[in-house]
């Protein structure tokens, strides 16, 4: 019987994330083990009741203390010789990076480890924090290819990831292979009625300046002069990244009427009252924000770089804009409150794409089968 190890960087990532893949995996009897740095009574009992079992490990999220992660790493190795699992599958930065060094020096047969994006240090600078992002990035090119060197299968979620990490050498072209979004239960996110009156726009992410909130910040100024009563939320919780929004200047836009904030909530109950879908990010590896959104039938507008462009064919489900462009993501908005039609028909074709695109039984079979070849 396979045994997979499954290397997180949070617990509720390997529910909200991996849930299903979980789920699928340990009925078909893979033995599924999930380790995380930071699980409650909460998240072990949802992992033991999809098959897997939990198991903790150490590791810092964010910044780079070597002395720390090289501890970190050698615990790791001691952990995954104490399971021997057959299959170590790693995702998010740091579990990708020491995830799949610790399997290797570990001796763990085979090694999979999944891209979901390229990250802050490979996202454009507006130059505020240009030199921090190039030393960091030379550090982190370093270590990508020490880990993914030593990858059996790579996967990435967009092309543009998928190229440019070929052409940078950062892995083989043919251990890397392209997936998609990760996918969505489309039978729990069903398509829901159209919102219109008052029209709200919905920007679901963790509030870092590279998912374009400042941008979404002065669109809502700019619409609100001709339609006041327009309603734009924001929901997330505040991130300890490089590139994270401060307390402060979130609540300076909701103190301005700008911008709605109810913090980090269940999003569901958020997209059925929602009319339109807004992700204004710099970078991204395919968001699930807004497969979901598109599964529940919401138009979206995004911007037209990687991961996210792949979301919106423009002028049918949405409206493709220029990051960092917020005069532009202001007249997409507006295009909605001029033409409240166009909400139920690019809702109905955003619904349509999920159903074609983003149905993760049909992702996780391909996932599945890489991991487990």
């Amino acid at each position: 019987m396979t045994c997979l190890a499954i290397i997180s960087h949070h617990a509720v990532d390997l529910l909200k994330f991996r849930g299903h893949l979980i789920r699928d995996l340990a009925a078909s009897g893979v033995r599924v083990r999930c380790l995380a740095p930071d699980y409650d009574a909460a998240t072990r009992a949802e992992l033991t009741a999809l098959g897997a079992v939990p198991i903790d490990y150490r590791l810092q999220r964010t910044g780079m203390n070597p002395l720390r992660d090289l501890m970190d790493v050698a615990r790791l190795i001691q952990i995954l010789r104490r399971l021997a699992p057959d299959v170590v599958f790693a995702f998010s930065t740091k579990p990708m990076v020491y995830g799949t060094l610790a399997a290797w020096l570990a001796g763990v047969p085979r090694r999979v480890a999944m891209v979901e994006g390229a990250g802050y240090v490979f996202t454009a600078s507006d130059g505020r924090d240009a030199w921090t992002r190039r030393a960091l990035r030379l550090v982190v090119e370093v270590l990508y290819r020490m880990a993914l060197g030593r990858a059996h299968r790579v996967i990435f979620l967009n092309p543009d990831d998928q190229r440019e990490f070929v052409e940078w050498g950062l892995v083989a072209r043919a251990r890397s292979a392209l997936l998609g979004g990760i996918g969505v239960d489309l039978q729990a996110w069903r398509e829901a009625p159209p919102v219109v009156e008052p029209m709200c726009f919905l920007l679901v992410g963790r509030l870092l300046r590279e998912k374009g909130i400042v941008e979404y910040a002065a669109a809502a100024r700019w619409v609100k002069e001709r339609y006041p009563r327009t309603r734009f939320v924001l929901l997330g919780g505040l991130d300890s990244n490089p590139g994270g929004l401060s307390r402060a200047q979130v609540q300076a836009w909701v103190d301005e009427d700008l911008l709605e904030w109810p913090g980090y909530v269940p999003v569901r109950p958020w997209l059925e009252r929602a009319s339109v879908f807004v992700l204004p990010s710099y970078r991204e590896g395919v968001p699930l924000s807004t497969q979901e959104a598109m599964a529940m039938g919401r138009p979206v507008i995004t911007t037209d770089v990687p991961g996210c462009r792949e979301t919106v064919r423009d002028g049918v489900n949405g409206y493709l804009v220029p990051a960092r462009d917020a005069a532009a993501l202001a007249k997409a908005m507006l295009r909605f409150l001029d033409d409240p039609g166009r909400v139920a028909s690019m809702g109905r074709a955003s619904r349509r794409m999920a159903e074609s695109c983003f149905d993760v039984r049909k992702i996780n079979q391909k996932l599945s089968a890489w991991l487990l070849e």
